[in-house]
């Protein structure tokens, strides 16, 4: 891959991504937006990636579009750019049958909070914030901002965070139920490499199915996740790591999944 915005590095089976345009907080110009696709891809197909940490550069996560890099652009068609640019980004993480941890390293805005939010394990420093900052400048939330906020707290806070555009610290994000862990500085990696190493180590392939699951579970009724469950479970019960796990379970040890 040739990257230009975006800082790609794998360590075993944990891919860490890193967005890295620390001088404007990591905000997203095209080169970065693509970037990130192009990596996203790349775990996508390699087998050996397990889990992906995706964090940005410095002080920041992400302070979503960068509209300087816009400011020239005569007549730039918004919606283009979503078709193009975030929206492919936001379906390749949801619809990637790894986990994402997201290390909230900092301020996370717009876009940023978007792309904060659809990652599957969120661990904060106790600095970081998310804000909903697209009523500021008189658009509206985008990168599926209105999708994830009223299933993650209550339509009421959802709507408060869209249209005042607070900002959210990484204590009251916890409390509200956006995110999973809240750290200090000196436990942030830790904790973080922690979540890695067990997602690195759980059976892949099942963790995969649970995502999609839960992602159909969103917009699915009852009878419907009953019969994807069935369906899903026939095909976790052929995988090598469910072998494994009660071949490890009678043997009274420590499953050593595989992935498979």
């Amino acid at each position: 891959m040739d990257l230009t915005c975006v800082l790609y590095e794998k360590k075993g089976s944990v891919a860490y991504v890193t967005l890295n345009r620390p001088d404007v907080f990591n905000a997203f110009n095209d080169e970065q937006s693509y970037d990130l696709q192009a990596v996203l891809k790349e775990v996508k197909k390699d087998s050996e990636v397990r889990v992906i940490v995706l964090t940005g550069a410095g002080k920041a996560f992400c302070s979503g579009q960068d509209l300087k890099a816009i400011a020239g652009s005569k007549n730039r068609s918004l919606s283009d750019s979503l078709y193009k640019r975030y929206n492919p980004i936001i379906k390749a993480m949801r619809e990637l049958p790894k986990p994402i941890i997201c290390r909230l390293n900092g301020v996370a805005a717009g876009a940023g909070a978007s792309l904060a939010l659809a990652c599957d394990f969120i661990v904060a420093n106790e600095k970081a914030s998310l804000i909903e900052v697209f009523v500021n400048v008189g658009l509206v939330p985008d990168s599926g901002s209105s999708y994830f906020l009223p299933k993650a707290i209550s339509p009421a806070r959802a709507f408060e965070m869209a249209t005042m555009a607070p900002k959210i610290s990484a204590q009251q994000a916890l409390e509200w139920g956006l995110i999973n862990r809240v750290c200090t500085d000196e436990s942030f990696d830790e904790t973080i490499d922690q979540i890695a190493q067990y997602y690195a180590l759980a059976p892949t392939k099942s963790i995969g199915m649970i995502k999609q699951m839960l992602n159909k579970a969103a917009h699915s009724d009852l009878d419907t996740m009953l019969q994807y469950e069935a369906y899903c479970q026939e095909i976790a019960g052929r995988s090598e790591d469910y072998k494994e796990g009660v071949t490890a379970f009678n043997e009274k040890r420590k499953p050593e999944f595989k992935g498979r």
